[in-house]
C-alpha cells in the first residue's frame, strides 16, 4: 500500500464534514493534481468527543461513495502508541506512530555500541547531494544520536511489528512522528534516525520532524522563516539520500504537523517540493472544527447563539481546556473579548474575528486559539450541537470546502 506523492490529513472532530472536505480535494485534483485525502483523528479527540475509530472510517467511506470519488484515500490512527493502537487496527490503514515521549529514554550500552559500530562507513565528512556543507560524523556524535533516538525508534518498531502481525505486511501506511518535542532534529540526526528505522525493518513512508519555531494551534507560524526554509530543504535532501542509502520506501516524504494554517510557510514548502519534485503530507487538524463554528455564526439565529455559548463556556474554562495544549497555544488573556462583548456581536463580527484572515481588522488570534481547544465544550452539548450541524449543513459545508481549497491547497500546490 502506497500513500502517493501528495496527501493531506483532514481532521474532523465531529465526523460531519467528510463530504465538504473531499469536495475541496476533488476540486484541486481537477486542476491536474493527485492529492490523497487522509481522515485523521487522535485518541484524545475520540475520548473528548465520545466517538470511536469506526466513526471516522464510516465518515470517509460515506463521503467517498456520495461523491463517486475513485482515488486513493486513507483513515489515520493519529498519534497512537503501543497502549492505544489496538482499537484502531480493524478500521485504519494509516498509522501515525508517536514516539516523541521515548526520545531521550535510555537504551542498553550494547544496543548503543552496536548502532555506532554499524555506522563506521559514515565516519568523517559525509556529503549529502544538495547540502552546502558535508555532515561531520564522529563516534561521539553517533553515540549522542543513539542515546537520544534509539529507544524512540525501538518503540516505533514494536508498534510496527504489532501492526504487521495484525494487518499483514504492506496493508497499511506507516508514519513516524517526533514533532511534539522542544528541539528540532538536525539533518545528521534525521539521517541516522532513518537508518535506525531501516535497520529495525520499519518501512516508514512519512516522517514528521520537529522544526524551529512555534506551531501553535490554529494560527500562523511564529519563527524565523529563513531558518525554516533551510531546515525544510535540508530534511527533503536527507530523506532523498536515506531512501537510496538505506533502502527505505521510495515514496518516503516529510509530514508537516502544522497545528493548522501555517500560511507563511506554505510558499516555502511549495517552492522546495516543486524544485526537487518531492511529495508532502500535511495535517490540518482542527481547521474543520473552527469552520463549523464559523459556519454556525454565519448562519445566524440558533447557530450564532450556539457559537456564542461555546465562547462563553471556553472563556470561563480556560485553564481546563488549555492545559492539555499548553505547549502548542499562546493566548494573551488580556486580548480576549469579554463574554458580554461577544454576546453583542453580529454574525459577521463573530465570523471575521474567528476566520483566519490576518489582514481582516476584526481577526483575533487569541480568540481563535481558545475556540480551537474548546471542541470539548461542543461535545458536551451533544445533540444541541450536532443537530445544528445538520440544520446548517450547507452553510457550514461551504465554509469547510472554501477553507481547505482556498487557504490550504491553493497555497501549498500553487493552483
Amino acid at each position: 500500500m502506497k500513500l502517493g506523492k501528495q496527501s493531506i490529513g483532514v481532521g474532523d472532530r465531529f465526523t460531519h464534514q467528510g463530504a465538504a472536505q473531499l469536495r475541496a480535494i476533488m476540486k484541486a485534483n481537477e486542476k491536474g493534481l493527485d492529492i490523497s485525502p487522509v481522515w485523521n483523528k487522535s485518541n484524545r479527540e475520540h475520548i473528548y468527543v465520545g466517538t470511536e475509530p469506526a466513526d471516522t472510517r464510516n465518515e470517509a467511506d460515506t463521503a467517498v461513495k456520495a461523491l463517486n470519488y475513485n482515488g486513493n484515500y486513507f483513515v489515520d490512527a493519529d498519534h497512537i502508541n503501543l497502549t492505544t493502537v489496538a482499537k484502531y487496527v480493524e478500521v485504519s490503514d494509516f498509522f501515525t506512530l508517536d514516539v516523541a515521549s521515548f526520545i531521550g529514554k535510555e537504551s542498553s550500552r550494547e544496543e548503543v555500541d552496536a548502532f555506532v559500530a554499524s555506522c563506521e562507513k559514515y565516519m568523517g565528512e559525509m556529503q549529502i547531494p544538495g547540502l552546502e556543507s558535508p555532515l561531520k560524523v564522529t563516534a561521539a556524535l553517533l553515540q549522542d544520536v543513539a542515546d537520544k533516538f534509539l529507544a524512540a525508534t525501538q518503540h516505533a518498531s514494536e508498534i510496527y511489528a504489532y501492526l504487521k502481525k495484525e494487518k499483514g505486511e504492506g496493508n497499511f501506511i506507516t508514519e513516524v512522528s517526533m514533532d511534539e518535542v522542544e528541539s528540532p532534529q538536525t539533518p545528521v540526526e534525521m539521517l541516522f534516525i532513518l537508518k535506525m528505522l531501516a535497520d529495525k525493518g520499519v518501512p516508514v513512508q512519512t516522517i514528521a520532524p520537529k522544526f524551529t519555531g512555534r506551531f501553535n494551534k490554529g494560527v500562523d507560524y511564529v519563527g524565523d522563516l529563513d531558518q525554516f526554509a533551510i531546515e525544510f530543504e535540508e530534511d527533503v535532501l536527507v530523506l532523498d539520500f536515506a531512501v537510496k542509502e538505506f533502502g527505505l520506501p521510495e515514496e518516503l516524504k516529510l509530514s508537516v504537523h502544522s497545528g493548522s494554517d501555517k500560511f507563511s510557510i506554505y510558499p516555502i514548502m511549495a517552492d522546495v517540493i516543486l524544485r526537487y519534485d518531492k511529495g508532502l503530507h500535511l495535517k490540518t487538524a482542527g481547521t474543520t472544527w473552527l469552520e463549523e463554528v464559523i459556519g454556525l455564526a454565519v448562519a445566524g439565529g440558533e447557530g450564532l447563539e450556539l457559537a456564542k455559548k461555546i465562547y462563553e463556556n471556553a472563556y470561563n474554562r480556560q485553564e481546563e481546556l488549555c492545559g492539555p495544549y499548553a505547549d502548542v497555544i499562546n493566548i494573551d488573556g488580556s486580548k480576549l473579548p469579554t463574554v458580554e462583548e461577544v454576546n453583542g456581536w453580529s454574525s459577521e463580527k463573530y465570523a471575521n474575528t474567528l476566520r483566519h484572515i490576518p489582514e481582516q481588522p476584526d481577526y483575533n488570534a487569541n480568540f481563535r486559539q481558545l475556540i480551537h481547544v474548546a471542541y470539548k465544550v461542543a461535545a458536551e452539548m451533544g445533540s444541541d450541537y450536532t443537530r445544528l450541524l445538520v440544520k446548517y449543513a450547507d452553510v457550514i459545508g461551504a465554509c469547510v470546502e472554501e477553507n481547505i481549497y482556498e487557504r490550504h491547497l491553493r497555497r501549498l500546490f500553487t493552483i
